[in-house]
């Protein structure tokens, strides 16, 4: 198991919401542990076993731990973007704000849109996905890059609805 292989396991458990897993294979032992849902701390522990070598107690080297949440103090920024409706991804998959690369995007930052109106594509297993507005108002904020990986109920749009 390489690096990358540990990191997207530890951003997998992390989004799942699971306190605690343990993964175990020949050569190499992780646990990793959140703070569950009040706290976005990630504390993970990999053990190398040397092949032929029976496990040995001993105790776990820390490999990744991100730096504490800022304090619980609302910023003005999440104050004001409180006024906002988000528009989350409904799917899973690959965002695109371009019907196409040589084409410009479905919307920008200050434009009005109305209802039914398409804001992005979602590309799920190989299908193109239009998503289009529930609601009618002013793109306030894009808060996903074009090309860039969503998951299911993840922001994407802050729509000002007056």
């Amino acid at each position: 198991m390489d690096l990358k292989d540990i990191q997207n396991l530890i951003k997998f458990v992390a989004k799942s919401g699971a306190s605690e897993v343990k993964l175990e294979t020949e050569d190499v032992k992780i646990t990793i542990k959140t703070g569950g849902d009040d706290k976005h701390e990630t504390t993970t522990y990999v053990q190398h076993i040397p092949v032929g070598a029976a496990p040995v107690a001993q105790p776990a080297v820390p490999v990744a731990q991100p730096a504490a949440p800022a304090a619980a103090t609302p910023t003005n920024e999440a104050v004001e973007d409180s006024k906002y409706i988000t528009i989350k991804s409904p799917i899973i998959g690959t965002l695109y704000r371009k019907p196409a690369p040589d084409k410009p995007v479905f919307v920008e930052v200050g434009q009005t849109i109305k209802e039914g109106d398409v804001l992005c594509i979602i590309e799920a297993m190989k299908l193109f996905n239009e998503i289009e507005s529930e609601v009618s108002g002013k793109i306030v904020k894009v808060l996903v890059d074009d090309s860039s990986p969503v998951e299911f109920d993840q922001p994407l749009f802050l729509v000002d609805p007056s």
